[in-house]
């Protein structure tokens, strides 16, 4: 499971010109799932997600957690993020879940952080989506969970 992460003051996904999902300050979360990946894999992105210190601190440190300040998550479902240009200049997906399973996991996981966390906004799961943020920092961190 592939996750970039990005420190925002605000963020949103509107589809066909309608807002579907947005937070004010928080972590904008685009979520793969990847072949072989499972419920356990999605448990612990979210735990390291949930602790991640990248918020200031009084002394201006990335000491802060997003529970720590009571931001926002918003996930969005981005399976490009298991893009393979190695063999040459068009992407293959092939790294990526099947979409049965990578619409499951994404499932899991937003439901795990509904219930770990009080502010859980979300894109639509295969939509064409319009994502808008204002990076704070810019702050951004790609995860992976094996």
């Amino acid at each position: 499971m592939k996750a970039i992460v990005q420190r925002v003051a605000s963020a949103r996904v509107d589809i066909a010109g309608q807002t579907v999902g947005a937070i004010g300050a928080g972590l904008l979360v685009l979520l793969c799932a990847e072949r072989g990946d499972a419920d356990a894999m999605a448990d612990r992105m979210l735990a390291k997600l949930l602790k991640l210190r990248i918020f200031s601190d009084e002394a201006g440190k990335m000491n802060r957690s997003v529970q720590d300040i009571g931001g926002g998550l918003l996930v969005v479902s981005q399976f490009t993020l298991a893009a393979d240009v190695s063999g040459g200049n068009r992407p293959s997906f092939t790294q990526a879940a099947a979409p049965d399973e990578g619409r499951r996991l994404y499932d899991y996981f937003v439901h795990r952080a509904r219930a770990a966390h009080p502010l859980v906004a979300t894109g639509e799961f295969g939509a064409d989506m319009q994502v808008h943020l204002v990076n704070d920092g810019p702050v951004t961190i790609p995860l992976q969970m094996a």
